[in-house]
């Protein structure tokens, strides 16, 4: 949980926003690019971690190059909601690599759930474990075929 005393700044915010777009950067380059020297860029970035702000680094993986082709955003509508439903479910979809995000959600549906795969025959193989040993009402799968916006870096300082 984050400290909700924690100040963060226009430097913070610069800080994250560069990080978000290349978390790779050398501290020279970070810190030239936020207008600091290294030493103070190091500082502000180690409680930027220490404070869970950022929360680690990724590479960003062209999952396509792989083979993985097929994005498919899953909607779920179930009868059950309970803790110990919703906890064991929770735990059902965690198990399952294919799974990029997972949501419970409000409106006309409870959970929302982004997979990628390997063509249809992936996604009906998913949609089999999904469906085993759970009662889910409705599920309804919306296959991408095209990524317009995706993993974006969020411009902190224009959203304040």
């Amino acid at each position: 949980m984050i400290d909700s005393n924690l100040k963060i700044d226009e430097i913070d915010l610069r800080i994250l926003t560069c990080m978000q777009r290349d978390s790779s950067l050398s501290q020279r380059d970070l810190a030239e690019q936020v207008g600091l020297s290294q030493n103070a860029c190091w500082r502000r970035l180690q409680r930027l971690y220490a404070t869970g702000v950022i929360k680690g680094s990724r590479a960003s993986i062209d999952f396509e190059a792989l083979g993985y082709d097929l994005t498919v955003i899953v909607m779920i509508r179930t009868r059950h909601h309970s803790k110990e439903w919703s906890e064991d479910f929770r735990k059902h979809v965690d198990r399952m690599p294919e799974v990029v995000d997972f949501y419970r959600i409000g409106g006309d549906w409870d959970y929302l759930i982004k997979v990628i795969t390997k063509g249809m025959s992936g996604y009906d193989a998913f949609y089999q474990k999904l469906i085993t040993n759970f009662d889910l009402a409705t599920v309804t799968g919306y296959f991408s075929m095209e990524a317009i916006i995706s993993n974006r870096a969020v411009d902190l300082m224009r959203m304040r």
